[in-house]
């Protein structure tokens, strides 16, 4: 080897040694749905005193990546899971694929978010799925925008409104879920019969709801759509134009909302459960917890966050909402979208 070819090869070690060092730290996994979302070097500060580099591994939506999980329990992919919701947490806990973990930050979090008492789930965010208006549409026209539920089955907001299918969406499943804890079993189908015969609108998913069909989007006709309430925030945000007004408006009536938690657990089988109860930890500190609301648009669950100007101003709260027990739900979900697909659908 020539003199040049040993210094280059000097150079490359030097070089790693001091910019590098992550390349030989062992990886902590967080497994995970599509719409995570974090500030790029939010896992700076732990990674570094932890020795670790944390990876993400997006697994598809919600469900399908709890059902990834599920299928790999007896190798699983990652360390850790988030993004478990209350939509889902009875099959996530009949699994069986958590560690129980009693971290203290769940001091710090409402009752209400904390669902499983066996803490093999601690709640991290939350947010409410509601109906969300074209406030401009809605000025335009003679028609005052919905203040109910009960609104949308009026037959002058016929062919004004859309939602999103249950079975392959998850703000759809948490709005049929409002729809039962509003109606109750016996009464959802009949009033998703009235929705159908006033010309409700299902897409396949948020996006093409949002960003498809509703009026406030290019080309869209609908003025009515499925969302969350701190989507009003977002409008506001991600504007081209600075503005002091969100063009969009939550509906918020009582038993209107549902309120959607979000949760991570520690997998069975991790190979290192000390740094994975850390990560759970650290996920509860004011720094992981301020970073949610720009990221992924809903609320922080530790009491007390700090929330950007942005989201305090125009991000909203349901003070009624639907909340069902989640092994309510496992036992009667599969049941409830079948009957939903054939009351809607076909």
């Amino acid at each position: 080897m020539g003199k040049s070819a040993i210094y280059l090869v000097l150079f490359i070690g030097l070089f790693c040694t001091s910019v590098c060092p992550a390349a030989d730290r062992p990886s902590i996994v967080i497994m995970t749905h599509d719409s995570f979302a974090v500030s790029e070097d939010l896992f700076k500060p732990f990674e570094a005193d932890n020795d670790v580099t944390v990876r993400i591994l997006k697994s598809g939506d919600a469900g399908a990546a709890l059902n990834q999980a599920i299928l790999s329990r007896k190798n699983p992919l990652g360390d850790l899971f988030f993004g478990v919701d209350n939509t889902f947490m009875g099959r996530a806990l009949k699994a069986d694929i958590f560690e129980a973990y009693a971290a203290p930050g769940l001091k710090r979090i409402p009752d209400a978010l904390k669902l499983d008492p066996t803490q093999r789930l601690i709640p991290v965010d939350y947010g409410d799925v509601c109906l969300n208006v074209d406030k401009a549409w809605f000025a335009d026209s003679t028609l005052s925008p919905p203040a109910d539920l009960d609104d949308l089955i009026d037959p002058r907001y016929k062919g004004l409104t859309v939602v999103q299918n249950p079975a392959t969406s998850s703000p759809g499943l948490a709005f049929l879920l409002a729809t039962i804890g509003r109606y109750g079993e016996k009464g959802y189908l009949d009033y998703w019969r009235q929705l159908r015969e006033n010309d409700v609108y299902v897409s396949m998913g948020w996006s093409d709801a949002y960003y498809g069909q509703f009026s406030h989007a290019k080309g869209g006709t609908r003025p009515i759509v499925i969302s969350y309430a701190s989507s009003p925030a977002a409008e506001v945000f991600y504007s081209e134009k600075k503005i002091d007004e969100s063009p969009t408006a939550a509906v918020l009536a009582p038993k209107t909302a549902f309120r959607q938690i979000e949760f991570v657990g520690i997998l069975k089988g991790t190979q290192m459960p000390v740094v994975a109860r850390r990560l759970v930890d650290f996920m509860l500190t004011e720094a992981f917890q301020e970073d949610i609301p720009l990221n992924m648009w809903v609320f922080p669950a530790v009491t007390g966050t700090p929330l950007p100007d942005v989201f305090a101003r125009y991000a909203q709260q349901a003070a009624n909402p639907v909340v069902l027990d989640p092994e309510f739900v496992e036992s009667n979900r599969d049941r409830w979208i079948e009957a939903w697909t054939e009351a809607v659908l076909r």
